[in-house]
């Protein structure tokens, strides 16, 4: 009968207090969440059979990619979708992606909601239109009813909507010169678009500007 491994050493992470690392037969083995730690009854001189090495392999991969997340999220805000590819990408397995995600979403750490108002009022000031903010989140994942929500809130029902891409559009044509008028109002129609800003009240807006 193959001898079974045991737990040769167990502290706490100073890195991430909320994490202890193992040692296994004196190899360092990885890191996992107190939680488990505790629900596992993990003690130095512990044996470790097959099921039980399964499992704290699975936390051990879900601790790894908790601990990238929580290293981008020191760089900026992500949507939850966003940031479970990017920890794919890194090679970390999907569900520990997963485990890693859920565990910074009960925490409060990921909101797709508040990542979406957050991003709709920030990108806006820069001159990005519904259309192209819809596209972008989308893009992270997010869900179309949060996305709808964060633009009636940066743009509610009744406000004007007109002032950025009304400056926009003056300013690009001003750009343009002394070109025909169908060629510019092409021009800007197409600037305004790839800007997020469509709609008959767009080429409106236009047709007085050019």
């Amino acid at each position: 009968m193959t001898p079974l491994a045991r737990i040769t050493a167990l502290e706490v992470d100073l890195w991430r207090p909320g994490a202890v690392r193992l040692e296994i037969d004196g190899t360092r083995f990885g890191a996992v969440d107190r939680e488990v730690a505790g629900r596992e009854a993990l003690a130095v001189g512990k044996e470790v059979d097959s099921a039980l090495l399964e499992r704290l392999s699975a936390a051990a991969d879900t601790e790894a990619a908790y601990r990238t997340l929580l290293r981008a999220l020191q760089v900026r805000s992500y949507a939850k979708g966003d940031v479970s590819r990017r920890l794919q990408r890194k090679g970390h397995p999907r569900a520990a992606v997963t485990a890693a995600v859920e565990r910074a979403a009960d925490l409060g750490l990921l909101d797709d909601a508040e990542f979406a108002r957050t991003y709709v009022e920030t990108r806006a000031a820069r001159g990005r239109g519904p259309s192209r903010l819809t596209r972008d989140l989308l893009s992270m994942g997010v869900e179309r009813a949060q996305i709808e929500q964060a633009l009636t809130a940066h743009w509610p029902e009744g406000s004007d909507r007109t002032g950025v891409p009304l400056a926009l559009a003056q300013k690009r044509a001003a750009q343009l010169g002394p070109l025909p008028r169908q060629a510019k109002r092409r021009r800007v129609v197409a600037y305004l678009a790839r800007r997020g800003f469509t709609g008959r009240d767009i080429t409106e807006l236009v047709d007085k500007v050019v």
